[in-house]
């Protein structure tokens, strides 16, 4: 009850703070309407897509609002009290034109100007082709936007696909997401977590169709309004929603030898009420695998062992996720919006290897140990599956006062991730068949309040509170083999190494952001957050295991940030932007389970972690030069108590007369890293028709490990890592677009050895047909190569292990986008809403991933 009084006494004085320095202001009329119509080129008939419209007083020389048009020409400009304005059109290759006698009045607050005829300048006459489109990359003050919808190869593809040709961003061949290298990243979903993502963060990308896609945010420098954590950033996933006027909607998919997903959006809007559907879902066809395993282990001088593995692993996918949106405008200052997005995913793994075990120390006799020279397969089946729902409610309160607002939200997340296993394996492994059954439970509650206030044309005041409650159940169900005919599959239930745990985290922020826009085109960014975190963790009774202990922690952050920008030209702009970040471990890392899906390669969480803390300082410039833009970028970022998974070799009790030599894994704050790291993003068309996009990013790591910790490091040196992507695009004008990409990045590095590379080589072709209103295209992924090697190395004292994986990435598929409807289009409001980014998202995928599954040795 203190935390909730605490949070609301923050809420309400800057509240009224800010109102008392406005000596208080009105309420108004609450009857307002909206203006709206479609611009057409006076000559060629076409629409003018993102053409800017503003509207004025009639008698005005300052904009009120203003809005672009969508691609068919469409403008809606809302919240217009009754009164007499005109309209500014303006277009490039076009004079500005002004539209008067736009009147609206309290019977008829809506005005549909119906079709706007703009004539284009004479030098546009003459045959200078002048096109709008929004730029594939956008670079903003707090922002890189991708304009996915934009990219014709997504088309088909899942929002993993998307994410790889984001600027800055990387994705490894288990779909695990890093930004700059780091992989403490959060990833929203219109600016909303999902609780699916905590868990499984890469299974529920793949969920998600591209065609729902329309932009992906990159937040490299978050100010103190975002949640603190995430020390690389935050990558929010804008999906497709409009405003409209009327019924529209959308079907779209593709057909392909690797996937096959499908996608539908409906949309209705009546006066202030809207309403939007969307449903997809994909399916990868089974694909089997090769995958290979090397290790050599000496967990203490006498026993000293290798093992050579050989299988393949066969993986089957599935995926759907829905969405229902809902708002309601009481009036021009009063708004209710509430949405619910569900999500249902999942992958069956079958895993067969043949192995060989090599004592080399022969001479050695241990009767704890049994002859290890000998060869023996084993036969693993993995169910795994993850979903849940998201529901917010938002009111939004605008005040007199343009630009002044404040915002309740709520969120209730609800998730569960269910992994399920069996191994089997032939009697000469002198292992026991095993099987378990782990169940994640996931519920988190938020109340947030935002509110905003523009005291004059130079300051703005950002300020609001957060209150998060977690509560996390995790269930672990283990069964031992005894082949009896008591249970139908032979396996009984394991009291000993069955456990429930129980965690709960509570979060409490407040913050304040101050934008001051200077003259001479500076502006500064400046906040201030205050972070109050406390954990605890018991095991229920269930378990029989002393290890299992209760623990409970609590610390405060505080998270200063500063950004100032400097425009030196119209078009050249420079930033310098420091912010601190929080990364606080998620249950993935503090869970205390022993998971033994590999019985000889155990992995287990740290209850006792410490979160990440990191800092970074940033310069960017951006330039542009006609049709091309360059962006470059230099940073250096510390990280206090990195957390990362360290291996150890050790003999384990297999069962109750036997142990064999294996690894256990578990989480530590091993020490620090500091990172120094450029960026370069940049677009040109050099002929007409054609554009050249690439983006690399290149950082250094040099962790610096202390304690214990230095024994595990056999990577001692300074390391550059690197992720790029390069793409070329042709486009005729006449409805058919050609590209070819290709990305890739650098191995990665930890303390103790290397992840994979990972490249890709794709292109694709497409043609719009009945007059813009559907399209069909041809995607093709690796055409020359099958296989794709993904190979990784770690070592220690006392172990070294070896992987190699193969995955088919070799595709081509079909994809097709059909739009129905007639509407009337404006932008959408960015609903402020939940914006949960503050945790730690793990390995972000669940066991039994594209990278490996049960019964791999």
């Amino acid at each position: 009850m203190k935390r909730i009084l605490l949070l609301f006494a923050i809420i309400l004085s800057t509240v009224l703070t800010a109102r008392a320095q406005l000596g208080g202001v009105g309420g108004g009329s609450t009857i307002v309407g909206k203006v709206s119509g479609t611009l057409i080129d006076s000559v060629s008939k076409k629409p003018l897509d993102y053409a800017s419209v503003s509207i004025f007083r009639a008698t005005g020389t300052s904009p009120i609002n203003g809005v672009l048009t969508d691609e068919k020409g469409n403008f809606k400009i809302e919240g217009i009290h009754p009164g007499n304005y005109k309209l500014r059109i303006t277009y490039v290759g076009y004079p500005d034109k002004f539209v008067t006698g736009v009147v609206t009045t309290d019977s008829k607050p809506d005005k549909n100007m119906g079709t706007i005829l703009v004539a284009p300048s004479a030098k546009s006459l003459k045959g200078v082709e002048i096109t709008g489109t929004a730029a594939l990359v956008e670079n903003k003050i707090d922002k890189i936007v991708y304009n996915a919808e934009k990219d014709l190869t997504a088309t088909g593809g899942n929002a993993t696909d998307v994410l790889q040709k984001v600027p800055l961003v990387a994705v490894d061949i288990n779909g695990n997401v890093s930004l700059r290298g780091d992989q403490n990243v959060r990833v929203l979903i219109n600016g909303k977590p999902s609780g699916a993502t905590s868990a499984s963060l890469s299974d529920v990308l793949k969920t998600i169709p591209a065609d729902q896609i329309k932009s992906i945010e990159v937040i490299t420098s978050p100010s103190a309004k975002y949640d603190a954590e995430g020390s690389a950033g935050i990558i929010n996933i804008i999906t497709k929603q409009k405003n409209m006027t009327g019924i529209s909607g959308s079907v779209s998919g593709g057909i392909g030898t690797r996937q096959n997903n499908g996608n539908f959006n409906l949309n209705y809007n009546k006066n202030r009420f809207s309403l939007s559907m969307n449903m997809g879902g994909n399916y990868t066809w089974p694909q089997t695998s090769l995958t290979g395993f090397y290790n050599d282990i000496q967990p203490v001088d006498t026993v000293h062992t290798s093992t050579t593995s050989t299988g393949t692993n066969y993986v089957k996918r599935y995926g759907a996720i829905g969405n229902i949106s809902a708002n309601y405008d009481f009036n021009a200052y009063n708004s209710l919006h509430t949405n619910i997005r569900l999500n249902q995913g999942g992958f069956n793994t079958l895993a067969d290897n043949q192995s060989a075990f090599t004592n080399l120390l022969p001479t050695h006799h241990d009767s704890l140990i049994n002859d290890l020279s000998h060869q023996y397969t084993s036969h693993g089946l993995g169910h795994n599956s993850f979903g849940g729902f998201d529901w917010n409610v938002d009111y939004t309160h605008k005040f007199h006062k343009e630009g002044e607002e404040l915002d309740i939200s709520t969120q209730w997340s609800h998730s569960r991730t269910v992994t399920d296993f069996t191994n089997y394996y032939s009697s000469t492994a002198q292992l026991p068949n095993s099987k378990a059954n782990i169940d994640g439970l996931n519920n988190e509650y938020t109340l947030q309040t935002d509110y905003t206030l523009p005291i004059n044309k130079v300051f703005k005041l950002e300020a609001g509170g957060k209150e998060i409650l977690r509560r996390l159940v995790g269930t672990q169900d283990a069964f031992m083999y005894d082949g009896t005919a008591g249970s139908p599959d032979g396996f009984i239930f394991d009291n000993f190494n069955s456990a429930v745990y129980d965690y709960n985290q509570n979060v409490t922020a407040g913050y304040s952001v101050l934008t001051i826009t200077l003259p001479k085109g500076y502006s500064i960014l400046a906040g201030v957050r205050d972070e109050v975190t406390s954990i605890s963790g018991k095991p229920e009774t269930l378990s029989t295991d002393t290890t299992l202990r209760p623990f409970s922690n609590s610390y405060n952050t505080f998270i200063p940030s500063l950004t100032i920008q400097k425009q030196i030209s119209s078009t050249q702009t420079i930033k310098l932007a420091y912010s601190k970040r929080i990364t606080r471990p998620s249950l993935t890392f503090l869970n205390p389970y022993d998971n033994k899906t590999n019985i000889l390669a155990q992995t287990e969480g740290n209850p006792y972690l410490a979160p990440e803390v990191s800092q970074t300082l940033e310069f960017d410039y951006v330039t542009f030069i006609k049709s091309s833009v360059i962006n470059m970028s230099v940073y250096y970022k510390h990280t206090g108590g990195l957390i990362e998974s360290i291996a150890e070799p050790t003999l384990i009790q297999v069962d109750a007369t036997n142990t064999q030599p294996g690894t256990l894994t578990t989480y530590h704050n091993i020490g620090n890293n500091n990172s120094f790291g450029t960026s370069f993003f940049g677009s040109v068309s050099p002929i007409k028709n054609v554009t050249l996009r690439a983006n690399i990013n290149a950082y250094t790591y040099k962790p610096d490990p202390s304690g214990l910790f230095l024994r595990d490091q056999t990577q001692n040196g300074t390391y550059v890592q690197y992720s790029g992507f390069a793409m070329a695009e042709w486009d005729l004008k006449s409805g058919f677009i050609a590209q070819v990409f290709t990305f890739g990045s650098s191995p990665r590095h930890t303390i103790q050895g290397t992840n994979p590379s990972f490249s890709i080589l794709g292109m694709g072709v497409r043609q719009q047909i009945l007059k813009k209103k559907a399209s069909i295209g041809i995607n093709t992924l690796e055409p020359f190569v099958k296989y794709k090697d993904f190979n990784s190395h770690l070592s220690s004292p006392g172990f070294t292990q070896i992987s190699t994986f193969q995955f088919p990435f070799r595709s081509v598929g079909l994809t097709f986008q059909y739009s129905f409807g007639k509407t009337t289009f404006s932008n959408p409001q960015q609903k402020k809403g939940i914006n949960n980014d503050d945790m730690k998202q793990g390995d972000q995928s669940s066991p039994g991933g594209a990278g490996g599954g049960p019964g791999t040795r």
